[in-house]
């Protein structure tokens, strides 16, 4: 079993300046860092709560690619919203992305570090090894 530990980088100057990873890999287990709307190559973040949503599963679906898994292997999502009222604009964008995978999945409102950001998604994944 391959217990070591890969730590997958986005490219996002936040991950080196804070100190995080995009993802954390051990064994058959990835859990992704909560992950903003940001355009990482152009480091620019859309006003729409729902092109937020997009720009961050993209990016989720990234990360979990470098590490031959994908967004069919999410077990747990985790939905954090500054405000209430931006969720059902972005209940078409999760639903999407993940019809037919169905993960166990958190919704809260919670402040977040940007006022620029209007949502913030982490996963889990596990992809059992063969």
């Amino acid at each position: 079993m391959d217990t070591e530990r890969r730590l997958i980088s986005s490219g996002s100057p936040f991950e080196q300046s804070i100190g995080y990873s995009r993802a954390v890999v051990m064994g058959p287990w990835a859990w992704v860092s909560g992950t903003t709307g940001y355009d990482y190559e152009t480091m620019t973040i859309s006003a729409d709560p729902a092109e937020q949503a997009e720009q961050a599963l993209q990016n989720i679906s990234k990360a979990l690619g470098g590490v031959g898994m994908g967004l069919e292997d999410v077990v747990r999502v985790r939905y954090l919203l500054p405000r209430r009222e931006d969720a059902e604009a972005c209940f078409p964008v999760f639903g999407r992305w993940f019809k037919g995978i169905r993960p166990a999945a958190t919704m809260e409102v919670v402040g977040l570090l940007d006022e620029a950001m209007r949502i913030e998604i982490e996963v889990t994944a596990y992809r059992p090894e063969h």
